[in-house]
Order: structure tokens, then sequence, then C-alpha cells
């Protein structure tokens, strides 16, 4: 198997079809596309989310502290926090699992739980704990971050018991899709740092400074937020496999077909660039804090994120078919599943 997340058919053939649901308290287990597990617990139900990623690679490892890793410790914390609010979840706390080789020296482990506690202030969350242990069966440092947030329980919340319907309780299937800030911003930022001499002799500094400070933009919190009480029927932040296989998550998840117009996709100049002289494919490159909103009313949610500072823009529809389309002015093409994050080949 390739390195990275698995494939949509190795997670339907090897991982969904053995687990079987045998709890009332579960209202919404593994599935593709879901982002969490919902438990019920009465009047509220508590929400989970876990993330599993290398945090460091041993080359770095040498180095210690100062070089961003494909996925650091702060990526993670985002992402569980992300996850937990794309399902109308407040992010309460998160539990941390870390797994050390023998050779890491005490700064490697200090450095990960300083990243994970200055995202867990800024997003008012809390590291409610977890487990640290040293291992001679890893050659680097291995990181689970497990979220924990609280939502009220609603009707369609009961609807999703499930854990085997494809598509989602009382959503119409014909719905704008809202893309907010811009694709590609997280792999941009760990190409920008990693490839930073070869890229400044090239462009401008201030063009690859302003890109390794992508991270900035990886919550999805405020939008989510905006976009639960405007009333999206959907959400889905991208991430690994960039915006080509959220996009398609999603479709996935709510068992839709849909057209996307691939000149809105929203992309910075920095990431072309970038992207460009990595020879990476921007759409399917981690995309980290851009979220994907079905609503049905799509340009009324992008003028209500805008004047809140979001930028965002209606990319497509969904329908009624399984087609999965991508137009490009006169060129028509259906999408493919999923595939490897553009990231392990830059």
């Amino acid at each position: 198997m390739k390195a990275g997340k698995i494939s949509e058919n190795i997670l339907k053939r090897s991982v969904l079809r053995q687990i079987k649901s045998r709890r009332k308290e579960i209202i919404s287990g593994a599935g593709l596309g879901k982002d969490c597990a919902l438990f019920s617990s009465g009047a509220d139900m508590v929400v989970c989310v876990q993330e599993a990623v290398v945090a460091c690679t041993e080359e770095e490892m040498v180095q210690v502290v100062g070089v961003e890793p494909f996925m650091s410790m702060a990526h993670l914390v985002h992402k569980v926090a992300n996850n937990l609010s794309t399902s109308g979840a407040t992010p309460m706390a998160c539990m941390l699992s870390i797994v050390l080789p023998l050779y890491t020296e005490e700064p490697v482990l200090k450095s990960l739980m300083q990243q994970a506690e200055d995202v867990c202030r800024q997003l008012s969350m809390e590291i409610a704990g977890g487990q640290t242990r040293v291992s001679e069966q890893v050659r680097f440092p291995v990181v689970t971050v497990t979220g924990i947030g609280r939502k009220a329980e609603t009707v369609e919340d009961r609807g999703k018991k499930s854990s085997s319907e494809k598509k989602e309780v009382g959503f119409a299937p014909i719905q704008d899709i809202v893309i907010t800030k811009w694709i590609g911003l997280q792999g941009t930022a760990i190409l920008a740092k990693r490839n930073a001499e070869m890229l400044k002799k090239r462009y401008p500094a201030y063009l690859v400074e302003e890109a390794q400070g992508f991270d900035r933009y990886l919550s999805v919190l405020p939008e989510a937020g905006i976009a639960a009480t405007f009333g999206a029927t959907q959400m889905h932040d991208a991430s690994e496999g960039g915006i080509f296989a959220a996009l398609w998550e999603l479709a996935e998840r709510a068992g839709v077909g849909m057209t996307i117009d691939l000149k809105k996709l929203p992309l910075r100049q920095e990431t072309v660039e970038i992207c460009e002289q990595c020879d990476t494919n921007p759409y399917e490159l981690l995309s980290g804090g851009s979220l994907i909103i079905y609503t049905p009313n799509g340009e009324a949610l992008v003028e209500l994120l805008g004047e809140q500072g979001i930028p965002a823009c209606v990319v497509g529809q969904t329908n009624q078919t399984k087609d999965r389309i991508l137009t490009n002015q006169e060129e028509i093409r259906y999408m493919d599943k999923p595939k490897q994050d553009a990231i392990y080949g830059a």
C-alpha cells in the first residue's frame, strides 16, 4: 500500500465491512467521509474524532526543533478541532498519545507538547490527558490526537443511527457548493518551509515568507459556526488528498453527484507558483483551512461570510445523479476517486 490515507476501495473492503453496529448510544460511527463519531448522552451528545500521523521525519529529529514536519502536532490539533466544528460541535478537549523512538531527546517531547498547548489555547480547548511512551519499535515519533466536543442532539442526528446508510437523513440532493478561503494552504506552507532556499532563488523572499505563514489560516471554526447558524446542510474540511478528495468524500457521504467549475476553485498565487516549482498538483495537495459547505443558497452564505472577513465562493452544485463532474470552460471530465496526497511526491 502507498503512504498516506488508504484508498477508498481498501477502506470499504478491509475496514468498514469489518465494523458492526451494536451499541444504541453510538448515533453515527465509522464511514467514508465521516469526520466524527457521535455518541448520545441524553440531551447532549459527545462527538469524538481521531487523527494519527507521523509528527517528524527521522532526518528532522536530528535537528530536534525549528523544522516543520510533514504534519506537525499543531496541524493535528487543528485537524481534530476542524472535524468537530464541521459536525456542529464545540471543541472542548483533546487526548494525546505520543510514541517516541529510543534516541529521542527531551526537547523534542517538550516541543511537541508546546505546539499542542499553543493551539489549544487559541481554540479554548484543553489537553485532557493521554499517554506518552518510548518504544524501540518506532523509528520516529508517532502521534495520535483524539478530539472531544459537545453539541445539542437534533432530529437529524437521531436519524443517523444506521452506520451503513450512505445518504444523510433530510438532505435535499440539489445544493450549492461553497468553499471557504483557499485550497492547498496547508500543503503550500509545508512546501514553502521545506524548500525555502530553492524557492527564494526564483521568487521574491516576501512571496515565500507569506506562503510559509499560511498556517495561520488552518482553523475553520469561525466559518463552520457561521454556516451552521445559516442552516448549512453538510460540511467537510478539506485535508489530505486535497480539495478533489474532500469534494469526492462529501459527495459520497451525502450520496449525491456534483458539477464543479475548476476555474472557480479559489487558489492563492503563492500556491500556484510554489506548486509549479515543486511539480505538485495544487488540487491534490493538503488543504487544511478550507471548508466545503452544502447549502440551498450559496450566494447568501458567501455574502454573510464576507461580512465577517472570510473569503468564500460558490464553486458548483450537487445533483441527483452519481456523476462527479469537473468543467473547465468547454472541457468536461469525470472526477477520479481520491489519490495519494501530492505532498508525498513533492
